[in-house]
């Protein structure tokens, strides 16, 4: 576990990856995914985890994006997330649908170290017929025909959420969303923005341990104050609506979009030098 600068976490995931990120609601590192298409990432495949929100569909307009499974991309409250839309209309990036409950299983798997895990619910809907990966055979259990869905496991390159804090120690606090804890495990690498650094360790802290994700499973974190911003951070501060419906309604059209990306993630520097 690493202490390094915005930069040089975004430097560590490379082009191509799967990269991982949590829901608009659980802890996903938007200042990551400013610093990624500052970097000028390419190839990306993003998995939700298991919806994707607003740092998914800033990625895509960047041109980042390769590849998006998830079960939903949206904005919330301010409605469709525009560059998504328009990729999708235009062909830009492949769609893997999936569903929620697929997605976690999927991962548990991975967490388990196992090569698949079953789940009952897809079986009658649509989905199915665009999964070859997912197959629905025999419950070996049973002696009736008791059809079931075995989905493969899923690990991702690079695992990427904000915390709370992080501690001396490398371990990084996410509160009450665990669902991070299962991502970290299921991942070849986490890596965390987090608000401040903390003396201590917080594993050896009965309040905090519970979650806390410990450092062995961290690869690195940077400091990036107020990086959920614009959504929420647990008790932290809340989800700025005005930002994202300002967003939206921006990135309705590629102009819009490039007049935000320059003014809210490249701060005016002119995009070719950046890049």
């Amino acid at each position: 576990m690493t202490q390094v600068s915005l930069e040089n976490l975004a430097a560590a995931v490379p082009d191509g990856a799967l990269l991982a990120l949590p829901p608009d609601n659980s802890l996903p590192s938007v200042a990551l995914a400013k610093a990624l298409a500052r970097r000028g990432a390419k190839g990306l495949r993003l998995l939700g985890v298991p919806v994707s929100g607003f740092a998914t569909d800033l990625l895509i307009g960047a041109g980042c994006v390769a590849e998006v499974q998830t079960s939903a991309v949206s904005l919330g409250e301010a409605g469709f997330a525009p560059r998504f839309s328009a990729a999708v209309k235009a062909g830009a990036v492949v769609i893997r649908d999936a569903t929620c409950p697929a997605i976690h299983t999927m991962l548990q798997a991975a967490e388990k170290g196992v090569p698949f895990m079953p789940l009952r619910g897809l079986i009658g809907s649509d989905i199915l017929a665009h999964r070859p990966d997912w197959r629905v055979v025999q419950n070996p259990l049973s002696d009736t025909p008791d059809p079931i869905v075995i989905l493969p496991a899923l690990q991702p390159d690079v695992a990427a959420v904000h915390a709370v804090m992080a501690d001396e120690a490398g371990n990084v606090w996410v509160g009450r969303r665990r669902e991070c804890a299962t991502l970290a495990h299921a991942s070849r690498k986490l890596l965390v923005t987090v608000e401040r650094v903390v003396p201590g360790n917080m594993l050896e802290d009965e309040r905090l341990a519970p979650g806390t994700i410990s450092a062995t499973y961290v690869e690195a974190y940077a400091v990036a104050e107020r990086g959920a911003h614009p959504v929420a951070l647990l008790d932290e501060y809340g989800f700025d609506a005005a930002y994202v419906a300002a967003y939206a309604k921006a990135a309705r059209t590629e102009e819009g979009f490039r007049a935000w990306m320059d003014e809210h993630v490249f701060g005016g520097v002119v995009r070719e030098a950046a890049e």
